[in-house]
């Protein structure tokens, strides 16, 4: 009788294997068309969620301001840099302004900056719609609850590494405004132009 029920567990064990291994091979395979760097991506993704717990603060840049920055320090070096790296100031939008204006109550400083070389959004654009999505590159700077400023865009690796790999030609221009909002952000952190 054990044998006949350890003989059964087995089978079944080997059944339910070779079931996942056939469920699972598409999307393995499909997986191993990806970027290079998908996995790491993902996986630095998942982390982040897990040790967080929120997807928000997952999928975001973040760094803190320098203590005694002003917003109009950060406002300045940021535009700087843009400008050095030119790539295009398209918009502000100072939402804790519409909070005010909605409520009748101060609320803490967060103002969206928007980026943009045209040039390359319309090469992303060509290459997917989806990517509007992420066009213009946006920075906050955010007053958090505490007083402490602090700047927020969206983490590009998803929209660069996370499918399969992009052209060249577009994958070098997606890095280099990776590397300039970058730039943006830790030099108006760090107040140096």
């Amino acid at each position: 009788m054990i044998k006949n029920t350890l003989s059964f567990i087995g089978a079944l064990s080997i059944a339910v294997i070779l079931w996942g291994i056939y469920m699972l091979e598409p999307a393995y395979h499909r997986f191993n068309s990806f970027d290079e760097k998908a996995f790491d991506t993902y996986k630095s993704l998942v982390d982040n969620i897990l040790e967080t717990g929120n997807a928000a603060e997952a999928t975001v840049w973040k760094m803190k301001v320098e203590d005694g920055l002003k917003v109009a320090d950060v406002e300045e070096v940021m535009k700087f840099v843009a400008n050095e790296h030119n790539i295009k100031n398209v918009g502000e939008l100072p939402l804790y302004k519409q909070i005010e204006a909605s409520t009748g109550k101060p609320f803490r400083f967060m103002q969206i900056y928007m980026f943009c070389n045209a040039l390359t959004a319309a090469k992303m654009v060509r290459y997917s719609d989806a990517f509007s999505a992420y066009l213009p590159c946006r920075v906050t700077l955010l007053e958090d609850k505490a007083g402490q400023l602090w700047l927020y865009s969206l983490n590009m690796d998803l929209m660069i590494h996370g499918g399969t790999p992009l052209p060249d030609e577009l994958k070098k221009e997606a890095l280099n405004v990776k590397k300039i909002i970058l730039d943006i952000m830790t030099r108006g952190a760090s107040g140096e132009f």
